[in-house]
């Protein structure tokens, strides 16, 4: 399976971005998904995590009530809605494919990867 991330860039402190997270070769509509985040210097994160149906989510504490994860099992695709950002969210988002329909899976459980994008806010 490949996932491709989409949606990143430059935005100011306060704004928004939703990313997106599109995958080809193979259904993921039964397999818990996640995004996770790399900040320069930093070790990566995860941000976000959905079960297969899209029925429970969970979220890092530092971007709990400002993102959000949702899933369209019907386009094989998963979106990061991103609401009030902080410089400190500046990071490279990736996307990654579960091996089990769990909401959250330790990452090595990860089997997939995007590429990632980067999401730049400014103070």
């Amino acid at each position: 399976v490949q996932l491709v991330e989409s949606g990143g860039g430059l935005v100011e402190a306060g704004g928004s971005l939703r990313l997106s997270c599109a995958a080809s070769g193979s259904t993921i509509s039964v397999y818990g998904m996640a995004w996770f985040r790399q900040a320069p210097g930093k070790e990566r994160e995860i941000v976000a995590g959905i079960n297969w149906r899209g029925g429970n989510t969970y979220y890092a504490d530092s971007v709990k009530g400002r993102f959000t994860i949702s899933r369209d099992n019907a386009k094989n695709t998963v979106f990061l809605e991103m609401n009030s950002l902080k410089p400190e969210d500046t990071a490279v988002y990736s996307c990654a494919r579960g091996t089990s329909g769990s909401t959250i899976l330790p990452v090595t459980a990860y089997a997939y990867w995007g590429q990632g994008t980067l999401v730049t806010v400014s103070s």
